[in-house]
């Protein structure tokens, strides 16, 4: 056959894929992708082989039948890319061949999975294999050499080398693939960024910031934390641990010191991961701010959108858009860090392989999933020992993994000498309890009112959104004021902004909110009520209140148990491990040792080290390389189904990304993200820039909306034609001006 081709030609053009451009294009770029953590020659031989079936002459046949159409060919073409890297010496890594388009299968089916295309077929494989010797003119005999001694010596370690490979493979396929149908000379992939200059322009910026405060008592604090974490970041990588008290500047200190140990190790890149029920747009507003240079490329990126881009219904090529985290300085959110990690399936996974080689904050790491720190503590334990990872773990209640096997023998390196003494330091408030006589959302609404401003913290939107209703007949709209992921980001950033401002002039501010203002969000209130909640959360709650240390008697906290007030079902254990610990009469929720009792109590009572719990299960998968029961859940044998409950999950269900340009600070702006829906709608490839430009306007509902008569009408999806869990779609109901997306909360206790 004279030419053998990958791909039709883009619409509108006439130029064919050649197969053997695109082989040599990924198996280039996987190779790249896999060195720093010594797989590169797997790495290679992997993109090599991954599309050789489509060298068969039925491929090709359909293939020119499909062009003008935009099918797919619908012909195997990994099997025997496949069977030449298992029987050559790769063994269970060729499954990372098998699966670049429909994802990683479990390890023990991969042989019988493979053999069994290729029987179906051989006069396809025989065509296939007469063009090898063009098409790989340097093809080994034999890998078995290139695989390190470690990934084949503990299954764990392999395991997690498969998955960095994969990610690598379907990263190098999808830009490679992308650059042909959008009509670029190469595929897009960002020169490697200077972290030391990085990190010398977030010195000097952040110098000039803290220049024009002032000094103070709390500034004098929060310079000590920094410095001890620049010193510390001169160690050799491995797992960090800062362990400073709200409001002693996490957010800087952990960016300065991820930011000079990837200088000082040549490390690749820093990612930032944020609880999921959280606002990651204030850490990446403050790391734009000083590490974004006018002109150029921004260095931050942001990623927290939820579609699915692997559901066939989002479209043929949805894939390729998938955010691969190409970035020197990346944002993100435990679900989508831990579930990449943990998922089998190409869109999902293809930004894996950056975890190697990079520094990685884990912030508010108390609100890491109780049900899966098996699994994470693992992957974390696997990254830094064997991948060239560094983790820094960053929170005011640190929690106590090293009472769990998975932890037990990781050597720590705390970035603050001396915990308790810091938090006595910093100790800004007084803690009230009202949870005998359980007052009424309404009875908080009016306690709030009364005082001069106030923060509640409720654990549920609907709960939000009912004392917001209670302060809107009686104060002005720029006094009261409302904060949930109802509300798209750009709209939450647009508040607190609001709200600074109108604190730091010393107007009267009320303000409800769910547990996104919890984590790192820098406000400060002198009152603040919480809704009883976990430990953690009570703490972390505390700190939103004389932050900045301004009142001589201490910010007050009140702690309440409200008669009418909902939350999340995972809560109820918590809570009650809560109370055994804190309250009156017993430990304040900034008490080291009581926390450090209250997590192991916690831990105890999940039963997490019991070998039929949910983590160690998925643990005795990973053992096993079972990446879609790891993934999807095992088999059940009555109803012949993948159990859901028993797959890896940072939340129970995926949400529904929506986006609301109707959150668009300005008609002129809500008609330009308008027409980008539009321009995402009709391109047969989605761009990944625009798709990121409506991530400001994103949020994610729970599945349950879709319950609701009429809603599922109010949802028009963005890729594909289905509305659905893990979709992209535009909501095209009412947005109030103040509480987002309006829907029924009795149908909707909470949002992702």
């Amino acid at each position: 056959m004279s030419s053998l081709w990958a791909h039709s030609p883009a619409p509108g053009t006439s130029r064919w894929h050649s197969l053997a451009d695109h082989l040599r294009s990924t198996a280039g770029l996987a190779r790249r992708f896999t060195a720093p953590f010594g797989g590169g020659e797997v790495g290679y031989w992997l993109g090599a082989l991954h599309d050789v079936g489509k060298a068969s002459c039925a491929w090709q046949d359909k293939l020119a039948a499909v062009a003008s159409t935009g099918r797919p060919v619908g012909t195997d073409h990994k099997s025997l890319g496949t069977r030449i890297a298992y029987e050559r010496g790769l063994g269970p890594f060729a499954g990372a061949i098998f699966g670049h388009h429909g994802g990683l299968i479990d390890g023990p089916d991969l042989q019988g999975a493979f053999r069994r295309r290729l029987a179906e077929a051989p006069g396809n494989v025989l065509s296939a294999e007469r063009e090898l010797p063009g098409l790989l003119p340097d093809l080994s005999e034999r890998f078995d050499h290139l695989v390190p001694a470690d990934w084949r010596e503990d299954r764990l370690v392999g395991e997690m080398a498969l998955r960095l490979c994969y990610s690598a493979l379907v990263d190098a396929d999808s830009l490679d693939t992308a650059a042909h149908f959008q009509g670029l000379a190469s595929p897009r992939v960002r020169p490697d960024t200077d972290l030391g200059y990085l990190y010398k322009l977030f010195e000097r910026r952040r110098g000039e910031e803290l220049a024009g405060r002032g000094g103070t008592a709390i500034g004098s604090l929060r310079e000590r934390v920094y410095v001890d974490c620049l010193a510390a970041a001169e160690r050799d990588r491995g797992v960090f641990r800062l362990g400073a008290p709200t409001g002693a500047g996490k957010t800087l200190a952990s960016g300065g010191f991820a930011l000079r140990h990837a200088e000082k190790h040549g490390l690749r890149r820093v990612i930032v991961a944020v609880p999921f029920l959280t606002i990651t747009e204030q850490n990446a507003a403050v790391y734009h701010r000083l590490l974004d240079e006018e002109g150029a490329e921004p260095a931050v990126l942001e990623h927290h959108s939820q579609a699915d881009f692997d559901d066939p219904a989002a479209g043929r090529w949805a894939r390729l858009a998938a955010e691969n985290w190409d970035a020197p300085f990346v944002v993100t959110t435990f679900v989508r860090l831990f579930e990449s990690l943990y998922a089998r399936k190409p869109s999902a996974m293809r930004r894996v392989h950056r975890l190697a080689n990079s520094v990685i904050v884990l912030d508010e790491v108390q609100a890491l999933p109780h049900a899966m720190l098996a699994p994470i503590l693992d992957g974390i334990r696997l990254l830094v020992r064997h991948f060239g990872a560094t983790v820094l773990l960053s929170s005011a209640t640190q929690p106590s993994f090293w009472a769990l096997d998975e932890f037990k023998d990781v050597p720590c390196t705390d970035l603050v000498h001396d915990t308790p003494k810091l938090v006595s330091d910093l100790r800004r408030v007084r803690y009230e309890w009202q949870l005998d006589l359980r007052p009424t959302l309404a009875d908080i609404a009016d306690q709030a009112v009364a005082e001069p401003s106030a923060l509640v913290v409720v654990n549920t939107t609907a709960n939000a959104k009912a004392v917001y209703e209670r302060w809107r007949d009686v104060e002005p709209d720029d006094v009261a004021w409302h904060l949930s992921t109802r509300m798209c980001p750009a709209h939450r950033r647009r508040v607190l902004e609001q709200v600074r401002a109108r604190l730091g002039r010393g107007e009267r501010v009320l303000l409800v909110a769910t547990q996104l203002i919890e984590a790192g969000v820098d406000v400060d209130f002198p009152v603040v009520f919480r809704a009883i909640a976990p430990a953690d959360s009570l703490l972390q709650a505390a700190g939103r209140a004389n932050r900045e240390g301004t009142i001589a008697e201490g910010g007050r906290v009140v702690v309440f148990a409200p008669e009418d007030g909902g939350h999340p079902p995972a809560y109820k254990t918590l809570v009650g491990c809560t109370e055994r610990q804190f309250g009156p009469d017993k430990a304040d929720p900034d008490d080291v040792a009581a926390l450090g009792r209250y997590y192991r109590n916690v831990y105890s009572e999940l039963n997490l080290a019991d070998g039929q719990h949910v983590g160690q299960r998925i643990q005795r998968a990973r053992q096993r390389w079972e990446f879609q029961t790891v993934a999807e859940g095992p088999m059940d044998a009555s109803t012949k189904a993948r159990d859901r409950k028993l797959a890896f999950r940072i939340i129970d269900d995926d949400g529904i990304s929506v986006v609301t340009p109707q959150g668009a600070e300005t008609p002129e702006l809500r008609r330009e993200l308008e027409q980008l829906i539009v321009e995402l709608r009709q391109a047969p490839v989605a761009d990944l820039a625009k798709l990121r430009r409506l991530q400001a306007y994103t949020t994610s509902l729970h599945p349950s909306v879709l319950k609701q008569s009429g809603v599922t009408a109010l949802l028009r999806p963005i890729l594909g034609n289905e509305v659905r869990r893990g979709a992209l779609v535009e909501w095209l109901g009412e947005y109030d001006d103040a509480t987002g997306i309006n829907l029924d909360p009795n149908l909707e206790q909470f949002v992702v």
